[in-house]
């Protein structure tokens, strides 16, 4: 059975400090959360990961810790059935990972709008 660390004090803040960069201060409540997720696609086992998750408008976000310095990011929002990514299957700096991860959304969030017509 694999053991997946927690997220330490530094990587939380590191996200919470990107969030609160795009939306202001506060408005990004991350939360703490165990979920479980395939690792390896060979297989279908199960692997409790530790993740940060936060809702911005109708929009939720997930970071999941995959290892030591393994990092994995999803987006969907409220209504719609199918979950986003940055098609990057692992990040090893979670710096990176959340930046790609709001910036993937927030262009997401521009053709949902109509932001960019014809797209």
């Amino acid at each position: 059975m694999t053991s997946i660390p927690d997220l330490t004090e530094s990587e939380q803040h590191i996200v919470q400090t990107t969030a609160d960069e795009r939306w202001g201060k506060g408005v990004a409540g991350l939360q703490l959360a165990d979920v479980e997720i395939q690792l390896n696609h060979d297989s279908e086992a199960l692997t409790a990961c530790p993740a940060l998750f936060w809702v911005v408008n109708d929009c939720s976000f997930v970071i999941i810790k995959t290892g030591e310095q393994g990092f994995r990011c999803n987006f969907f929002y409220k209504n719609d059935l199918e979950q986003m990514s940055t098609g990057v299957e692992k990040y090893d700096n979670i710096g990176d990972c959340v930046i790609e991860l709001l910036r993937v959304q927030a262009d997401y969030d521009s053709l949902r709008s109509g932001a960019f017509p014809g797209k």
